[in-house]
């Protein structure tokens, strides 16, 4: 019998704490928790999506059910770490927030608890999006969340921590997961790709990891994606062409051309990024990152920065990302993407010739003051 395709983010979801990507700070504090028997009864896993919650939750459910007593490195062909990983252990419940998120739901679970674990030494409940429980399931977990049995323990998981009652975040570890840097994202994806036995060109992973937005779920779905669209060969275009970007070096042209306030080179870049059928809301943002680099270019070189082909002051670069920013509404939502686009490039092209008013007082002033008094007759 031949078994469904299972995609490139379920198998290599990692197996151990080391496979984890760019969380070390997590998997260092949680592996000496373990060592040190210092285990909490609830923890709290705050992040962006697909940045190893779910994953991270299931790794330490693992490693304190692990055969002989807690181990941050648990032999993964023991059966209860293969029934943990694949969701089928009795004593490891995840629970979607989403849909279980009534106080009846609470209740069940709550009188579950009192049970002892059928096969593990904990039962550990894991809650997916625990931020989207009722106002009265979050009263009902407290209780039990506060003085749970000595055999239960709990970790939540949300997108959202703001919405999660400060009441419930008080009696929790709390773990910050970080959005997952580009470099560690398009190491990963190389790994995958060599095991996979797919040729990826390196300008097609750097764009896959821009896309993603430090979600390391989201890179390998979007790789998924290109394996389906270009089989065993991956270019640095097809990803462009795929979802929409503009190239690096089209990046680079806009910057140049908003520097020397080119505004008939700014109004055909529009045209030809148009007519390839590139997401211009997506250049914006490219764009305002690319300005941002030569910013900071500016500030390292004492105030002026010639990343853009002109000698720009940080005034000036701080002025175009300024008019940049404001045009991101117009340019997301406005009536024509392409006009609203069109605009805000030829306003921050104006600005990156205009100087504040203040500035330029101090220059004259300067200038005054510099120049010689005149002899008395």
């Amino acid at each position: 019998m031949q078994t469904g395709y299972q995609v490139i983010a379920r198998r290599w979801r990692p197996q151990q704490f080391s496979e984890l990507v760019g969380q070390d700070h997590i998997v260092r504090t949680l592996t000496n928790a373990i060592e040190s028997g210092r285990i909490a009864h609830a923890y709290l896993f705050v992040g962006p999506r697909g940045t190893g919650k779910t994953s991270t939750a299931r790794l330490f459910a693992k490693a304190l059910n692990a055969e002989g007593g807690p181990n941050p490195e648990p032999d993964n062909s023991s059966d209860i770490a293969q029934s943990i990983m694949n969701g089928n252990c009795m004593d490891v419940i995840e629970i979607d927030g989403a849909s279980n998120n009534s106080v009846d739901d609470v209740r069940l679970l709550r009188e579950e608890c009192q049970y002892a674990p059928a096969q593990a030494q904990f039962k550990i409940y894991i809650i997916d999006e625990v931020h989207m429980l009722s106002q009265q399931a979050f009263n009902a977990l407290l209780k039990t969340l506060e003085e749970p049995p000595p055999h239960v323990k709990f970790i939540f998981a949300t997108t959202e921590a703001h919405k999660v009652l400060p009441t419930i975040v008080s009696r929790c570890q709390r773990f910050e997961f970080r959005p997952i840097g580009d470099d560690d994202i398009v190491g990963k994806l190389k790994e995958i790709s060599e095991k996979e036995g797919i040729t990826i060109a390196e300008g097609a992973l750097v764009s896959i990891a821009r896309l993603a937005n430090g979600g390391m779920r989201d890179s390998q779905s979007i790789l998924d994606q290109m394996i389906s669209f270009c089989g065993k060969e991956i270019s640095e275009q097809d990803v462009l062409d795929v979802y929409g970007l503009a190239a690096p070096k089209e990046i680079g042209e806009i910057g140049k051309a908003l520097a020397g306030a080119e505004y008939e080179g700014l109004i055909a870049l529009v045209d030809q990024l148009a007519n390839d059928g590139r997401d211009l809301f997506r250049v914006l943002s490219d764009l305002q990152d690319y300005l941002r680099a030569a910013l900071l270019d500016a500030i390292r070189q004492g105030g002026q920065s010639e990343m853009l082909g002109q000698r720009l002051t940080t005034e000036s670069l701080m002025r175009i990302l300024d008019a940049l920013r404001a045009g991101e509404i117009g340019v997301q939502k406005g009536l024509s993407q392409r006009v609203n686009f069109e605009v805000t490039l030829l306003k921050a092209a104006e600005q990156s010739r205009s100087r504040a008013i203040d500035s330029l007082i101090k220059e004259i002033s300067g200038v005054v003051d510099s120049m010689p008094l005149e002899k008395k007759n």
